[in-house]
């Protein structure tokens, strides 16, 4: 099959370089990354090995594929959305943080699927990346239940040896990723630790609560997600990623712009809708805020 994957960062270079294992992949993203990748192949290793030698390129406008992966950061999203839809696919799936696939919709033709994945991937060097972690790719409707391109896009993955499921829960699973997100990623970045220590030390009532607030929302919104399944879910992934900083807090460490307005945005905006309290979500927010400020990568 035909794979494009846009936003070819860290996780994007390890989910496409381990579909390029099996399918004809090509990934979207900046040099010199990408220029290493052309020229060398694309070196993946620790919790998985692979070498191989997909397409590299700086400019994802007017392509084909059979599956277009989006794999920005969040507040990528708009350009991602203006470059695809120059294009022609079957299907388009996010692996984004956030709620992002309600922008796709709303910006392309082919049909949108949500995704959620657990892999831990880190950008080493141009051309190298790291697994930190083996998980699951999710993927499945935006409005739940069985979905037929949502188990093409599975057979895909699992062709590639990649643990996949065509997910009827997605609506669910949405949420319980951004309870996951918002558990982890704020806290973790303010306080410069790793997952493990961020849900198993001091922070952890702070991380937990944020997770409920998430659950909080999604019963708002009629999706079934109570919050000792949030705050289990936080719980799981900071144990199953002990050892991994989130990708907020790698982007606090090296003065990037975070997620911040995916993530903790998603989670006050919906709260305004429905009249739903979450003070801890607005805490976190403000304060990364004001640390995007101070660092002016943000204007307000």
């Amino acid at each position: 099959m035909e794979v494009l994957v846009y936003g070819a960062g860290a996780l994007g270079s390890l989910v496409g370089g381990l579909l390029a294992r099996a399918h004809d992949v090509t990934l979207v993203g900046r040099d010199p990354h990408m220029r290493r990748v052309r020229d060398d192949g694309l070196r993946i290793d620790g919790a998985v090995e692979a070498h191989v030698r997909p397409r590299a390129l700086t400019d994802g406008s007017h392509r084909s594929a059979d599956l277009a992966l989006v794999t920005t950061k969040a507040y990528d999203i708009a350009s991602a959305a203006r470059a695809l839809a120059t294009g022609e696919y079957d299907v388009v799936c996010s692996l984004q943080n956030g709620l992002t696939e309600e922008r796709l919709v709303a910006a392309l033709e082919p049909p949108v699927l949500a995704g959620t994945t657990s892999h831990g991937a880190r950008l080493i060097d141009p051309g190298h990346v790291r697994c930190t972690g083996v998980g699951e790719i999710a993927v499945g409707a935006l409005t739940g239940g069985m979905d037929p391109l949502a188990a093409r896009i599975n057979r895909v993955f699992a062709d590639a040896g990649v643990a996949a499921t065509a997910a009827a829960d997605m609506p669910r699973r949405r949420y319980e990723k951004l309870a996951v997100n918002a558990g982890i990623n704020g806290p973790s970045a303010l306080a410069r630790v790793t997952n493990g220590e961020t849900v198993g030390g001091p922070a952890g009532g702070v991380a937990r609560e944020a997770a409920r607030e998430v659950a909080r929302i999604a019963r708002a919104e009629g999706i079934d997600l109570a919050d000792a399944d949030a705050v289990d879910a936080v719980e799981r992934v900071a144990d199953e990623t002990a050892a991994n900083r989130s990708s907020m807090a790698e982007d606090v460490a090296a003065g990037r712009r975070t997620e911040v307005d995916a993530i903790y945005g998603a989670v006050t905006e919906r709260a305004d809708v429905r009249g739903t309290s979450v003070p801890t979500a607005r805490t976190l927010a403000a304060v990364i805020r004001a640390w995007e400020t101070g660092q002016g990568l943000r204007n307000e």
